[in-house]
């Protein structure tokens, strides 16, 4: 099985070469010329805006030093408080309880990551995200 945290750095390698070799992209380009899913996608910007490498304006993606961080590092610690009482909890509670919607959680899980804090799986049969802190 692969390790959580090596998929998401794995998926932020993708956004940042595709970013280094072709410059500024939008967020369906991104997504859909890296390979990855959504979920994936965020997991990747997380990452990236965590190591202070990836910039936003109002339609592009672009390497740089970040403009994401107050509002990723904020989620980033609300979702680590949900986990830190709740211990192992699916992306849709995690949603409800926090109040913000699943492709910010999966920024917020993407810092986390970088940060070695989470670690989390897909249930196939259940369809649903679990995550849990390490």
């Amino acid at each position: 099985m692969v390790d959580f945290v090596d998929s998401c750095g794995e998926f932020a390698g993708k956004v940042w070469r595709y970013l280094e070799q072709e410059g500024p992209q939008t967020e369906n380009d991104l997504i859909k010329k890296s390979g990855l899913n959504n979920n994936e996608f965020f997991c990747a910007v997380g990452w990236l805006a965590k190591e202070n490498k990836i910039v936003k304006d109002d339609k592009k993606y672009f390497l740089g030093e970040t403009n994401l961080t107050n509002k990723i590092g904020k989620d980033a610690g609300m979702v680590w408080n949900i986990l830190d009482m709740w211990q192992e909890v699916d992306l849709k509670s995690i949603s409800r309880l926090s109040k913000i919607n699943e492709d910010e959680v999966f920024f917020a899980v993407g810092w986390l990551a970088r940060e070695d804090k989470i670690n989390g799986k897909f249930q196939i049969k259940k369809e649903k995200y679990l995550f849990w802190l390490k």
